[in-house]
């Protein structure tokens, strides 16, 4: 049976997916139960959300067995609002500069790119991660 095909985002939630709010992550364990851990994420300009961590944690190494994700994504100011998304892993970046890249380029989004913190992220084995997005639910109030 063939991939789904890639949700389509609605302005409202394409627009609040572009700011820089925290995810909850889930992903499978190898005993089938879930893990959850909180991440920075970035929207690409293709739909697809790209994550990226430190190697040797849990939820890194649970998308490389099984690509299947959940996130949501949620305002620190009001969590009450929020968008849900699906999704899978369609594109794994496993060239370490580019990755380091991807993290320095987050930490910056987050408004935590100091130097220690970057010259930290440069000598880290990092990964990063393109999720393709195959459902959206969404909890956005209209203004």
């Amino acid at each position: 049976m063939p991939d789904p095909q890639p949700a389509v985002l609605t302005d409202r939630v394409r627009a609040f997916l572009e700011q820089p709010h925290f995810a909850s992550l889930a992903t499978v364990r190898t005993d089938g139960a879930a893990h959850q851990a909180i991440v920075w994420y970035r929207l690409q300009p293709d739909g697809r959300v790209l994550l990226n961590s430190r190697e040797g944690r849990l939820w890194p190494a649970n998308m490389q067995r099984d690509p299947r994700i959940s996130l949501a994504v949620f305002w620190s100011e009001d969590p009450n609002r929020w968008v849900g998304l699906i999704g899978v892993v369609d594109e794994i970046v496993d060239d370490v500069e580019r990755a380091r890249d991807d993290i320095c380029e987050l930490a910056a989004r987050y408004g935590d790119d100091t130097p220690s913190t970057l010259a930290s992220f440069r000598s880290q084995p990092r990964i990063s991660f393109l999720v393709r997005i195959q459902r959206v639910h969404d909890h956005l109030e209209d203004d």
